[in-house]
């Protein structure tokens, strides 16, 4: 006989929704479990290599989709362990788009006014640095210079690096080494510990269910830490409150195996997803152009070379990034490195649509001349997820990381318009006066992709287009929150991190009385989790 074991609150995930979620209500004195389907690994477990089984492998999930394919964390810490660390907040007219809707897609509570002293008390918790050219990279100040020769601006990004730990050694997708990227196992994560939380690794949460008393039950299976095909156990939780934070591409598929036992979900639960309007190009650079036209020189009679040196990404153009302009006309062009192991896999070989052959061969032995440029366009939230896998958020193919997903995305004329348009503006910045060749990315072969999943269980006020409420808040299921990037209602043109983190930090005053409400003794007002990592 099994025994179902009880908590206050359990939390699904442990990334930005998931980690502040489990601060709070655990330093309000509540019992707070978090279910986490990654391991837990911490710098001394990052290592700097591609092989099967390291840490590159355990901490990603790449699932693929019907055109549409997303990378995101799989570990304690979720996304803020992966992700490059640019934090920038959104931009104002971001909180007045429509899409296809014809009105307002995000709540009439939530404006950029209303949003900032939310950003603000992210910044206190995680530190950012501010924008600073000192600290940019080489491939970020080529992608400077180059913007300046076209007669384009560019900007350093805000970030959660601390600069005087960082070696610049580029491997800040595999996990940080170093400890100087502020991921939440520098902050958030110990100071849920600290008050007591309970955080347990590979557990994968397949379904909400209702006990007797009116509690939530979680089911769950225990992962094998090696092979995550394999499952080594399962059990059950029932808790007063749930807050669901698996991110966008799982958030979804656990309400729709839940539906059974729960009842009807809203209509809008793993429909709208966003792929937060990304997209790759890839440049190969002509270091004598590089050196004649733009004047650069790195030493040694070298004029570039150094897309594999630095971090991520630490500078962005955001000249169109202009509220005035028409919607599906703002975005933002982001210098990026994405390693050799998925960048060589995903570059596409300048003018021509051949992912492979003899002109990818010629192109990779020039990878230390590539620049990569991030577009996030305002795309028109197509995909929709079909029915879930018997278990988890995908089909497991290999024993870690890659899986085939349930989700479908076709982009409409609206999408595709500011792609092409953004494709135009990067080919215009690099390959103006011969600097370099760009091999823009194609949907034919592999579809979209992206590493910051969005709005499949989005906020709003129109019950019809939204699963949330302003309070993230399940409709018709009270007592299930949802603060992962699924309750982002749409793209935001710049990296979603810092946006995630100050909906959830908004989030938690109501989830802290929904809590009281049912029973659980806690309270809100801790200060911000300064000190603990």
């Amino acid at each position: 006989m099994t025994t179902t074991e009880r908590t206050d609150v359990l939390v699904v995930g442990s990334g930005f929704g998931g980690a502040i979620a489990a601060y709070h209500l655990a330093a309000g004195g509540a019992a707070v479990t978090v279910l986490e389907r990654g391991p837990w690994l911490s710098a001394r477990d990052f290592e700097h290599d591609f092989l099967l089984g390291s840490s590159y492998t355990r901490i990603f999930d790449f699932v693929v989709g019907d055109g549409m394919s997303v990378l995101g964390g799989n570990c304690v810490g979720g996304g803020s362990v992966v992700y490059f660390s640019a934090m920038p907040r959104a931009p104002r007219f971001v909180f007045e788009r429509q899409g296809s809707l014809g009105r307002r897609m995000w709540p009439s509570a939530i404006t950029r006014d209303t949003l900032d002293p939310w950003y603000d008390r992210v910044a206190e918790s995680i530190r950012i640095s501010k924008p600073d050219w000192n600290h940019a990279t080489y491939a970020g100040g080529l992608w400077a210079a180059a913007c300046h020769h076209a007669g384009r601006t560019a900007n350093p990004l805000p970030s959660a690096v601390d600069h005087d730990t960082c070696t610049n050694c580029n491997w800040m997708m595999a996990g940080c080494a170093f400890d100087a990227k502020q991921s939440l196992q520098r902050n958030y994560i110990p100071a849920a510990v600290s008050h007591g939380a309970e955080i347990r690794p590979l557990h994968e949460v397949q379904k909400l269910s209702r006990a007797e008393d009116g509690r939530y039950r979680v089911h769950y299976n225990v992962i094998d830490e090696v092979d995550y095909r394999e499952q080594v156990g399962s059990g059950t939780i029932d808790a007063k409150l749930v807050v669901l934070a698996a991110g966008a591409g799982a958030t979804p598929v656990i309400l729709q195996r839940s539906e059974a036992d729960l009842g009807s979900m809203p209509h809008a639960v793993g429909r709208y997803f966003s792929g937060n309007g990304e997209r790759l190009n890839t440049a190969v650079m002509n270091e004598d152009r590089v050196r004649d036209v733009l004047g650069l020189e790195r030493g040694d009679g070298i004029a570039y070379e150094a897309n594999h040196i630095g971090k991520g990404p630490t500078v962005a153009s955001w000249d169109r990034l202009d509220g005035s302009l028409p919607e599906f006309t703002r975005y933002s062009l982001e210098q990026l490195y994405f390693p050799p192991g998925l960048g060589t896999i995903l570059a596409q070989v300048p003018g021509s649509t051949d992912w492979f052959g003899p002109a990818k061969k010629r192109m990779l032995s020039r990878w230390r001349s590539w620049l990569t440029i991030f577009q996030m366009i305002e795309d028109d939230n197509e995909g929709v997820f079909g029915p879930p896998p018997p278990t988890g958020n995908a089909m497991r193919i290999s024993q870690q990381m890659l899986g085939r997903g349930a989700l479908s995305y076709q982009p409409r004329d609206t999408t595709l318009r500011a792609w092409a348009m953004a494709d135009g503006d990067v080919a215009d910045i690099l390959e103006r006066d011969g600097i370099a060749e760009v091999g823009t990315w194609t949907n034919d072969l592999v579809g979209a992709y992206t590493v910051h999943p969005l709005a499949s269980c989005r906020i709003g006020d129109d019950p019809g287009t939204s699963a949330l409420d302003d309070t993230h808040e399940l409709r018709g299921h009270p007592g299930i929150f949802v603060t992962d990037g699924s309750a982002v209602p749409g793209a935001l043109t710049v990296n979603p991190a810092m946006t995630i983190a100050a909906l959830a930090e908004r989030a938690m005053p109501g989830i802290v009385d929904a809590a009281r409400a049912r029973g659980v003794d806690v309270s809100y007002g801790a200060p911000a989790p300064i000190g603990n990592g």
